[in-house]
């Protein structure tokens, strides 16, 4: 399966594209059934910065019943063909929910790059952990802004991509640049509406001002040859995407 120009050109455009449907129902319901029989077992109420931070249901996050949702989809020869080189086994995903809040108006979104460290995600201090692309699995409707929405700045790898250069990768170990970025987005979409994210894209999760939990699963996914940091994915957001590269350039030559 291959992304289509139209697609290729919205990914070059806005550093994300949302495929409609690429995972099958039953996957979806699966995955939903598994978190929320974890759910129904209880959570830790001192764990819960940590969850939100790197997972839910942490027991079931690397179990056939997470990673089918992209090993068994149409998913992975999509991510197949875009980066054209082999990639690491998906073994597991972040299973990411946002729980209704209390917020009254609900806080505007805030942009981060995955890889940095805080104290409740696993990064190590001093250190920047970066990845080939970010894959979001959708597992319930959002219908409307602040449902805990997946929310992106359309093009802000672009200006992220310029910082760097100037200022070189290492300048994110003192925080998100600070970078004029566009207006944040919103998406919506439906279970099984898969969101292809690159890396450098600026993204976060809207607060969920709704009646209900927003489930969605996140996948972290590496070429093989791609160490834990490589600074040239940041230089060049296309670096690692050898498989529809020559169509980038094509898009983007004056």
């Amino acid at each position: 399966m291959n992304l289509s120009y139209s697609e290729i050109a919205q990914f070059e455009r806005d550093g994300y594209v949302r495929l409609a449907g690429l995972v099958p129902q039953y996957l979806v319901q699966r995955a939903r059934k598994a978190i929320n029989a974890s759910l129904g077992s209880g959570l830790d109420a001192e764990n819960m910065t940590k969850f939100r931070a790197q997972s839910f249901c942490p027991e079931i996050g690397h179990t056939p019943v997470i990673s089918d949702l992209v090993n068994c989809s149409a998913v992975l020869p999509l991510l197949q063909a875009a980066i054209g080189a082999p990639l690491r086994t998906v073994t597991g995903g972040q299973i990411a929910l946002r729980f209704p809040s209390e917020y009254n108006p609900p806080p505007l979104p805030r942009p981060h790059l995955d890889g940095m460290h805080s104290p409740t995600n696993g990064v190590p201090e001093g250190r920047i952990q970066n990845f080939t692309a970010l894959v979001g699995v959708l597992l319930s409707p959002l219908t409307s802004d602040f449902q805990g929405n997946f929310t992106v700045w359309p093009g802000s790898h672009k200006l992220y991509q310029k910082y760097f250069i100037e200022n070189t990768p290492e300048a994110l170990l003192k925080g998100m640049p600070a970078v004029d970025l566009p207006a944040p987005f919103q998406v919506r979409g439906e279970p099984g509406d898969v969101f292809l994210v690159n890396y450098l894209t600026g993204h976060t999760a809207a607060v969920n001002d709704g009646p209900d939990i927003r489930y969605a699963c996140f996948f972290r996914i590496y070429r093989t040859d791609h160490n834990d940091y490589v600074p040239e994915v940041m230089l060049d957001p296309w670096h690692e995407w050898t498989g529809i590269r020559d169509v980038i350039s094509s898009i983007t030559q004056p």
